[in-house]
């Protein structure tokens, strides 16, 4: 029988800081530097770019990646602002998508499940904060999240309009 997989994953808070920039790879040595940041993961994506990286400061950790215009994923350099998604993990992710754009938030990103074993999706509030609403479905090794990654990129390149995630 297997364990049954956590909503919220091992380590993670409610809500994690999930920052996008041009030169995450030199983020992550400021922060290391400026904050005793520790990197606790990174998967490398096209070009030589960080689809993700994982640091933790303190006991909180933050997601981190290079910005992939392709994917709508800018940073700041590109948008003249502070692109910052507010990562929440909640056990409903799809009750809570529905609760937050009834209250009147607007979709940006339908909820569909990821190459990475999540249950995501992404919304603007009215104020102009960026949340990705996420739960957690299946724990995957990274050889499993690389293969469903491509999978999925092949996908969009096929013309396939399914949501296949973004970084």
């Amino acid at each position: 029988m297997q364990d049954q997989v956590r909503a919220i994953p091992e380590g993670f808070h409610t809500i994690t800081p999930h920052l996008v920039c041009a030169g995450a790879l030199d983020a992550i040595e400021f922060y290391k530097k400026a904050f005793g940041a520790v990197e606790t993961g990174r998967m490398p994506g096209p070009g030589g770019k960080i689809m993700h990286a994982q640091l933790r400061i303190g006991d909180s950790p933050i997601m981190l990646a290079d910005d992939f215009p392709e994917f709508g994923c800018n940073g700041p350099q590109a948008l003249k602002g502070t692109p910052v998604f507010i990562h929440l993990y909640v056990n409903d992710a799809d009750a809570v998508f529905q609760q937050a754009v009834a209250a009147g938030a607007k979709p940006v990103m339908p909820m569909a499940d990821m190459f990475w074993g999540d249950r995501y999706g992404q919304l603007d509030d009215p104020f102009g904060h960026r949340w990705s609403i996420a739960t957690h479905k299946r724990d995957m090794t990274p050889q499993q999240m690389r293969e469903e990654m491509q999978r999925s990129m092949q996908q969009r390149q096929g013309g396939d309009d399914q949501q296949g995630g973004q970084p």
